[in-house]
């Protein structure tokens, strides 16, 4: 493989879907926990391709494949928002309505088996209609800027992860950003310990599972 970043698009859509599935349980796949597998997607990823102006993202992908926006092509993504209130008001406003009426709280009657909503399923359709928690203050005041970062597990491990955070350090300083954070699962050590390598820190006042970094302290790739 030859591997570049690029910024992330629409067109991304299904590949950022799939690689948020398949790493959805705690860095495994949840794809045994969903028949709609599309649900994290929808909720992690794609509003962030979806709504203008606030977002920013970038995809690492292998040159060799013949379509350089599909599934084969794209192996992770670091996506996010630079003002993250803004965000949550456009999200509100474009991105959840469309979605609560495509998935009711109750579903209907005549699920086929097939599509049968699981619990895992559910939670994530209850999301959709409460949308995800609002940032905390504390969070808001580390920075307005937020991001998910998300690799398959053939590029963990590779420095991509780092590459990734560093092309949005520069992204976010041009547009006038000189910190953010993210919230991870409380179960995923390994991530917390990467993000630590990293220069993140927890943030005084939010949940253990939130951390942010100072670009003042990024040390690059």
């Amino acid at each position: 493989m030859t591997l570049t970043i690029r910024p992330a698009t629409a067109a991304d859509s299904p590949a950022l879907s799939r690689i948020c599935l398949v790493t959805g349980d705690v860095g495994a796949s949840a794809e045994p926990l969903h028949t709609h597998g599309e649900l994290p997607g929808l909720v992690w990823a794609l509003p962030y391709v979806h709504i203008p102006d606030v977002t920013w993202g970038f995809v690492v992908v292998d040159d060799s494949a013949p379509d350089d926006h599909s599934t084969a092509a794209v192996k992770g993504y670091i996506l996010g928002a630079s003002d993250t209130r803004a965000f949550e008001a456009k999200a509100e406003e474009t991105w959840w309505p469309p979605l609560r009426a495509k998935y009711p709280l109750d579903p209907p009657a005549a699920q086929s088996e097939a599509r049968k909503r699981t619990d895992a399923d559910n939670n994530y359709v209850k999301i959709l209609h409460s949308a995800p928690a609002p940032a905390s203050e504390a969070c808001l005041a580390w920075s307005p800027a937020h991001m998910h970062v998300d690799l398959l597990p053939e590029l963990q491990r590779q420095g991509w992860g780092r590459k990734l955070v560093d092309v949005a350090v520069k992204e976010l300083t041009a547009r006038g950003v000189d910190s953010l954070w993210l919230g991870m699962d409380p179960r995923n050590e390994s991530a917390r310990q990467f993000y630590v390598r990293l220069g993140f820190e927890p943030i005084d006042g939010a949940p253990a599972s939130y951390m942010g970094l100072r670009f003042k302290n990024w040390k690059g790739v």
